[in-house]
């Protein structure tokens, strides 16, 4: 067994004795049931942690992450995770984190056959399509994957706000709120793209309302 996967296991010690030296019963505590405000869907770049960049404690971030950030709503795996953030831990806030420098964004634009990365990547070659015009009139290739980056989230932010238990539950209690952010490898800081939530859902409801059932309509009148 290598030194390296070894050490994992000496620093999982040490990470356990400090905590219960600062709080004897942390455990105790961390055992018992979730309860967090947010639902974090970030990229698995390696380089891109949620609880880290955030500053968040064990418990504080319910996490799904995935390359490129990516919401694909027939994607079995995010869609899971974000009904049962919804619906089950009540989050208050969902926020897809893309990054800078994303392996996954320029992937997308490499013109070579990826094998079983082709059907995912395909999902943000169609943001592209979508913005072709304002991406295309950015001379600087690496302005243009920035930028590509920023509207990937933007994107997967509304594939998250057409989804049915988003919108039930925002109609009858004002939340989850949705928010894009992008993370700086180049300077730490974390970047809110500042998505109108509200108005972003009131523009696609003309295509995408899924609220208009008589089960939400008369939970909201009691």
């Amino acid at each position: 067994m290598s030194q390296s996967y070894e050490v994992i296991f000496e620093n999982n010690k040490k990470w356990v004795e400090s905590k219960v030296s600062a709080d004897p019963n942390f455990f105790k505590e961390l055992a018992k049931t979730q309860h967090p405000d947010y639902l974090y869907i970030g990229c698995s770049d390696s380089r891109a942690t949620a609880e880290e960049l955030m500053g968040a404690k064990p418990g504080e971030v319910f996490v799904h992450r995935n390359i490129a950030n990516v919401v694909n709503t027939l994607d079995m795996s995010s869609t899971a995770v974000i009904q049962y953030a919804v619906e089950h831990l009540k989050v208050k806030h969902i926020i897809v984190c893309g990054h800078y420098n994303c392996g996954g964004v320029k992937a997308a634009m490499t013109p070579q056959d990826l094998g079983l990365l082709n059907p995912w990547l395909r999902n943000i070659r169609d943001v592209y399509r979508l913005h072709q015009a304002e991406l295309d009139s950015i001379e600087d290739e690496d302005k243009r994957y920035d930028r590509l980056v920023e509207l990937n989230v933007q994107e997967q932010c509304i594939n998250v706000i057409k989804m049915a238990c988003v919108q039930e539950r925002y109609i009858l209690e004002e939340q989850p709120v949705v928010h894009g952010w992008v993370f700086d490898l180049r300077t730490g800081k974390i970047i809110d793209l500042e998505i109108d939530f509200e108005k972003t859902l009131k523009d696609i409801q003309k295509i995408y309302n899924l609220t208009g059932s008589d089960w939400v309509m008369s939970r909201k009148t009691k």
